[in-house]
């Protein structure tokens, strides 16, 4: 197993994890969205980070968010990847969302 990380801006995590979502067949909705809690987040403390588990039909992985000390950005970890093509995939999405 692998994990991808890096950062995203903090107004493009909804997005991020529905697109994930779909590549490891998890169908991310609103009940979803509204569990995802990141108060309290801090990036520089590993015990502060929040752990989001997506349970697919093709896949299961858990994504790691930590808000950014003085910014909006988001530090982000997939862990538990188990194929090359999710890799790839969840390594694109980081770089996509990568703007504030």
């Amino acid at each position: 197993m692998t994990e991808v990380g890096g950062w995203i801006g903090g107004r493009n995590l909804r997005s991020f994890m529905e697109l994930l979502s779909h590549y490891v067949g998890y169908d991310f909705d609103v009940t979803d969205w509204k569990t995802v809690a990141l108060a309290g987040t801090d990036d520089e403390r590993a015990e502060r980070w929040y752990a989001y588990p997506l349970v697919g039909d093709l896949h299961q992985v858990d994504v790691w968010l930590a808000r950014s000390v003085g910014g909006d950005e988001l530090s982000v970890t997939v862990s538990g990847i188990e194929m090359a093509e999710l890799e790839i995939r969840a390594d694109a999405l980081l770089s996509a969302f990568a703007t504030g």
